[in-house]
């Protein structure tokens, strides 16, 4: 049997112990020094307190002080915590990482390093391991519109698997997969890592749209429909100029991942909030007070960054993008509304 060991007891790693321990893996979780209390309900046979699954009782559970027993003799080693975290978990489990078979990745996000160079996680991980003189195994990245709570529950899901080295995530796919966990697979993982982290900052838009159906009752179907296209032509845009493949961002990572976090999640919610009135900055922090991480305000400047970074495209090639920080930005002071429309409807 086959041991995957899960570094992350939030959301998203709890979510996918279901799958996997459904798929015949053994199945290990492990929680950092933040998660006492999500291993603390999963203990007592609670519903984790981020999905309101039960976690299945074949799962094992590990502290923060037992990572090492946790990695041990782990056969793939799953990244799943907030994307700021990752440079810290990979140092502390390094040693594990490098003895397994397969690293998989489903924290999204960029890593800014001390340079100010802006990369994707799994090349922020590979430096990392190389500063240490670690090689690290094949990264298989993992995205696509899941839903962590309806993951957990097990409603069916498809996502996708995105590896550079050719087989490794068609391999582990199939290795993965239940009747309802469905897995798509692709060399693309730059395309798969553009995709995860910007569409949690244009979710941030869409959810602006319903924000003002909220607070006018007129709805903003048609101002959310053309934000949607453009936040899928700036990740493709993106992503080729980075050596993507064009089509990534027009399926399950792109467009898929798009939809159901425009659909919900906190991303959407923040957005909503926004269009409703509320100032950006103390809706960020009620949300930061209730446990809501916005992965999409932390993402957003990391992206201008990277842009400005990238050769053969500029922010004016990415309105949509520049719009959003303007909306957040306390200094702008404009209507959401008139910003994000600028943006995205089409001018002759």
């Amino acid at each position: 049997m086959a041991v995957i060991t899960v570094l992350g007891a939030g959301a998203m790693g709890s979510a996918l112990c279901k799958p996997v321990a459904d798929a015949g893996w053994e199945v290990r979780l492990w929680g950092t020094w933040l998660d006492d209390h999500l291993l603390d309900a999963i203990e007592a046979g609670k519903p984790h307190p981020r999905t309101g699954a039960i976690v299945p009782a074949s799962v094992q559970l590990f502290r923060s002080e037992q990572l090492a027993q946790a990695l041990a003799g782990a056969d793939v080693v799953v990244m799943s915590v907030a994307s700021v975290g990752v440079p810290a978990v990979t140092e502390l489990a390094i040693d594990g990482i490098a003895k397994a078979k397969a690293l998989w990745l489903t924290s999204k996000g960029f890593h800014e390093d001390e340079t100010g160079k802006i990369r994707l996680l799994p090349e922020a991980m590979r430096v990392i391991a190389q500063k240490l003189g670690v090689e690290l195994p094949p990264i298989v990245a993992i995205a696509g519109p899941v839903k962590a709570n309806e993951c957990a529950q097990g409603m069916p899901t498809a996502t996708i698997f995105g590896c550079k080295e050719p087989g490794v995530a068609a391999h582990y796919a199939q290795a993965a997969a239940t009747p309802v966990y469905a897995i798509a697979n692709t060399t693309d993982e730059v395309g798969v890592e553009i995709c995860a982290p910007m569409k949690n900052v244009y979710a941030i838009a869409l959810g602006i749209a319903d924000g003002l159906e909220q607070a006018t009752g007129i709805p903003h179907h048609n101002l959310k429909a053309a934000t949607f296209a453009q936040a899928v032509k700036e990740m493709s845009l993106l992503g080729v100029a980075l050596g993507a493949e064009e089509s990534t961002a027009f399926g399950l990572p792109g467009v898929g991942d798009l939809e159901v976090t425009g659909l919900s999640g906190r991303n959407k919610v923040y957005g909503v909030r926004i269009g409703a009135g509320e100032n950006p900055q103390e809706a960020l922090a009620e949300m930061n007070r209730l446990e809501q991480t916005v992965e999409g305000a932390s993402a957003l400047p990391l992206a201008c960054k990277l842009v400005a970074q990238t050769p053969g495209v500029t922010l004016a090639d990415f309105p949509l993008l520049s719009a959003i920080a303007q909306v957040l930005d306390p200094q702008v002071g404009a209507p959401a509304k008139e910003i994000i429309a600028q943006a995205v409807l089409p001018r002759s």
